[in-house]
């Protein structure tokens, strides 16, 4: 009798967790059509739960340890009570391994009350998921008792196990209906989610690692995201994924500075966004720094600026990805953050502060500055630098950026042209004929400009021959070698970082003076999540003799300078500045200099008041260091 019941609340919890999952899908079938590869995703989903999922995860190994038991447990518990409903099956064997499953699970279910009832970390929302430990321990500890009296033969009163069936049946419902919208969701959420992302490349079953930014059609009625079905299905399917961890909250470095945004919430806004008078009454997370909880509102078709989500949300965002890298779930909060701002600026034009008055000097000059590209050059005039015109063809064209109007970034320039030519190698710049890039219009969501510019460098770089584009700027390498690729071009991009630690190990450049200062390395989101590039910049700085230290977040999750993404530009006021908060990391390494390797990042950080490390680009380091003996 005991094998009939469990088994048969068992399987009728599955079935009802089922049906709720079909309902559910109903609200993402609500978007627009997407292109989705079901066999492959399926096919692809052990590989990205176990692998992709759990090397997020892992991260903390406690969390690792309780998911896998957790987990693991529960999902073995439940085919083995499955299979408890074919009477052949009802031996003391299958009660065995029921009772190590549920173990398993217990042990995880304790340490999951650990960390949400001990520890209660900031980050994680309470609500629903408050009641995931009794949930976790119900189940567990009940149904295991159950599954040790019957391996032993049934020694308890049919009462007692009666009662611990259902003890354990409550817990069940809690885990299992949870898929309508509890703390367990994600697990068939989560799993669709892998299986149609919208971003399948970057898994590893693909390139692992896909960044760029989506071209969008212009000739499309409708011009970015204004309501929620204006999303994708698969996106919306993505936003239910979310578990409310927090990952990208503690990442996100427009939150750490009290901006109005807090990655999680936002996500949440998307959801809730999906029910008809949706509210987020009954959220209990940390909201927007500054915005009160209660006060939003909305539904599949109404706008989700305004009511919904407050427009300095949207445009405090940097697009530096920190939540994206964060995010257990594999969610591309950025992806949803420019569809929102290409609606606002293309279909509103109500791009915010500075913005505006940038893109119409971008559009009207091929330059955010404004400044005529003829002038492009004026600080090297006495570097005769060699322009590509003149040359026909070179080895390596080196792109200078729109940091080249910068009186800062000139400096660093004028570092590198040096050490080319030091190392003897062939290059010329395009001048006067080099437009912007693109990548603040794109990040502002002015696509039109996007790819007017793109396809005109475009036209221009396939005029002319070379092997490799070198830049110092990560924004502008990472457009020209991963969002340029839809446009025609296709030619090895490399920054300058990976560029000269080559001609160190080529012998082409010599240190000559070992630098006695110690040095922390700010990544480039740009360069390192972006791209990937993490290791050369560092090599670069041990191989001319530097002391490094690591700042407390650093390489993939290290936290941005504030300047990428237009924010600058947009100037949303928070509590402090980005790159005060990124500083006091540099600060609290006790080293002498802050080693930068991208132009904002520089400008960024050089602008922090008070006692702070020198900032230095790394160029400027290298120079120093190969300078020739006396």
């Amino acid at each position: 009798m005991i094998a009939t019941t469990l088994s048969t609340i068992v399987i009728a919890m599955l079935a009802a967790g089922l049906l709720l999952a079909l309902v559910q899908a109903r609200r993402w079938r609500a978007g627009r059509a997407a292109e989705v590869d079901f066999v492959a995703g399926l096919k692809a989903l052990p590989r990205r739960y176990l692998v992709d999922v759990h090397e997020v995860v892992a991260r903390n190994s406690f969390n690792s340890r309780f998911h896998a038991l957790t987990a693991g447990g529960f999902l073995a518990s439940l085919v083995l009570i499955v299979a408890l409903a074919l009477p052949p099956l009802r031996h003391g064997a299958v009660w065995a391994l029921l009772s190590l499953a549920l173990a398993a699970m217990l042990a995880g279910g304790l340490m999951v009350g650990w960390r949400r009832r001990v520890e209660r970390p900031a980050e994680l929302s309470g609500g629903r998921f408050s009641r995931l430990p009794f949930a976790l321990l119900a189940y567990a500890a009940a149904f295991l008792t159950v599954a040790l009296d019957q391996t032993a033969g049934g020694l308890l009163p049919g009462w007692l196990a009666l009662a611990l069936v259902l003890v354990g049946a409550w817990g069940c419902a809690e885990l299992v209906l949870g898929v309508w919208k509890g703390p367990l969701k994600h697990a068939v959420h989560g799993a669709l989610h892998l299986v149609a992302h919208p971003r399948p490349l970057r898994f590893r079953d693909g390139a692992g690692r896909d960044s760029a930014i989506r071209p969008l059609d212009l000739e499309a009625p409708k011009l970015g995201t204004e309501r929620p079905v204006d999303f994708d299905w698969n996106r919306l399917l993505g936003f239910d994924a979310c578990v409310q961890c927090g990952r990208c909250e503690t990442a996100c470095p427009a939150y750490a500075a009290g901006l109005p945004l807090n990655p999680k919430k936002l996500i949440q806004d998307l959801v809730t966004a999906l029910d008809e008078e949706g509210s987020d009454r009954s959220y209990a997370g940390h909201g927007h720094p500054g915005r009160p909880l209660g006060g939003v509102h909305g539904g599949p078709a109404e706008p989700v600026i305004g009511p919904m989500v407050h427009p300095d949300t949207l445009w405090a965002c940097t697009t530096c990805r920190a939540c994206v890298q964060e995010c257990p779930m594999m969610i591309e909060h950025v992806d949803a953050v420019i569809d929102l701002r290409r609606f606002q600026t293309l279909e509103l034009g109500a791009t915010p502060g500075k913005a505006a008055g940038v893109l119409e000097e971008l559009r009207a000059t091929d330059n955010p500055g404004g400044r005529p590209l003829s002038r492009r050059l004026d600080w090297a005039v006495d570097l005769d630098l060699p322009v590509l015109a003149g040359k026909g063809g070179c080895d390596v064209l080196l792109w200078l950026g729109d940091g080249a109007f910068e009186l800062r970034t000139q400096r660093s320039l004028r570092a590198l042209v040096r050490l080319l030519r030091r190392a003897g190698v062939d290059f010329a710049v395009l001048g006067a004929e080099e437009l912007d890039c693109g990548d603040v219009a794109r990040r502002l969501g002015d696509e039109a400009t996007f790819q007017d510019l793109a396809r005109r460098n475009v036209t221009t770089l396939r005029r002319y021959r070379f092997d490799r584009i070198v830049t110092a700027d990560p924004h502008a390498l990472h457009t020209l070698r991963n969002e340029y690729r839809p446009f025609g071009l296709d030619v090895p991009v490399v920054h300058h970082t990976a560029f000269l630690l080559d001609l160190l190990r080529e012998g082409l450049l010599k240190a000559e003076t070992r630098l006695s200062d110690s040095v922390t390395y700010h990544d480039p989101c740009y360069l390192g999540r972006y791209n990937g590039e993490i290791d050369a910049p560092r090599a670069l700085l041990d191989a001319i003799g530097l002391t490094r230290v690591e700042m407390e977040r650093s390489g993939l999750r290290s936290s941005c300078c504030g300047g990428g993404g237009g924010a600058p530009l947009t100037d949303v006021a928070g509590e402090r500045r980005i790159p005060d908060v990124r500083m006091d990391h540099a600060r609290a390494t006790g080293a002498a200099t802050v080693a930068v390797a991208c132009p904002n990042c520089a400008l960024m950080l050089e602008g922090v008041v008070g006692p702070r490390p020198q900032v230095a680009e790394i160029a400027e380091l290298v120079l120093a260091a190969t300078e020739p003996r006396p």
